[in-house]
């Protein structure tokens, strides 16, 4: 059996990076900590943390961590339907991968819905987001992936709409014979990082092939949108983030008429929906205010 106070112990470590800020969010020096994670790896007889500034989980730690949140949704799911069960002393936390575009324009919004619960997200592509979930690392993933996945429910939330905006005088330089292919393979395009694909997407479904045009990468929402403004490369901005500049001139749509739409799902664990009702159903409330209907 294993020991809580424990487990615990490296879910603090884990969480906030050192020994210390462990120690103090759980209220016991920092020996204490120290001790309970020697004697867990020394009971399962390997590493749980690799010390260093943060300091980080190996696989088992990790896995280990996994099953202290697991256990953490499941006594907060039993609270709801045993009031005589005592309230835990921290909020439930809930770690959810998240894609930076709607990180950056709807998730925090629904975010402000909820009440009650402390949010570890994990960024990453929409494309790519829904496998922390397979692996049982978040709870629950905003994702492109509408297949159900094994032991998960799925929540259709809408579609990100995707323009292809520049600068004005960005566009003047590099197209002022239109925006043909030509032009479009020389003037430099802006990408997130290598998982992203929708500049490439989008000029597939514009010229009916692959384009390499010369790259800038920003792995961030808000300096593509910048680096838009600013002249330096074309992207795919997500529509709520950009709307404004477009209706005031300072971006233009290279193809006003050619979104992009990319589908977006809600896929959450099954054992933790329980906990998760109140935040799922801001998130889905919240994502189809905002997102285009699919």
């Amino acid at each position: 059996m294993l020991d809580y106070a424990h487990l615990s112990a490296l879910a603090a470590v884990i969480r906030t990076g050192s020994f210390d800020r462990a120690a103090q969010q759980l209220n016991v020096t920092p020996s204490a900590i120290s001790q309970r994670i020697k004697l867990l790896e020394e009971r399962l007889g390997t590493v749980l943390v690799v010390r260093g500034q943060p300091c980080t989980a190996t696989e088992v730690g990790q896995r280990l961590c996994q099953h202290v949140e697991q256990v953490a949704l499941l006594e907060s799911s039993l609270r709801g339907s045993l009031p005589g069960l005592q309230a835990g002393s921290q909020p439930v936390t809930l770690r959810i991968a998240v894609n930076a575009d709607s990180l950056a324009t709807w998730f925090i919004p629904a975010m402000a819905q909820t009440e009650g619960y402390l949010f570890d997200l994990v960024l990453d592509d929409e494309d790519h987001s829904a496998e922390w979930l397979r692996r049982g690392e978040v709870v629950a993933a905003v994702t492109g992936h509408g297949t159900l996945i094994q032991g998960c429910d799925c929540h259709p939330l809408g579609a990100m709409r995707y323009v292809a905006t520049a600068s004005p005088g960005y566009y003047a330089r590099w197209f002022s014979d239109g925006f043909d292919e030509p032009a479009a393979a020389r003037a430099p395009c802006l990408i997130f990082n290598q998982k992203d694909r929708l500049q490439a997407e989008w000029l597939r479904q514009v010229f009916g092939l692959s384009l390499q045009p010369p790259l800038h990468w920003l792995p961030s929402s808000q300096a593509f949108v910048d680096a838009g403004l600013a002249g330096i490369g074309w992207g795919m901005n997500p529509e709520p983030l950009v709307i404004d500049h477009l209706r005031a001139g300072r971006l233009v749509a290279l193809k006003p008429d050619q979104p992009l739409e990319i589908p977006l799902f809600l896929q959450q664990s099954r054992i933790a929906s329980p906990v998760l009702g109140e935040v799922t159903r801001a998130v889905v409330h919240t994502a189809r205010t905002i997102l285009a209907p699919v």
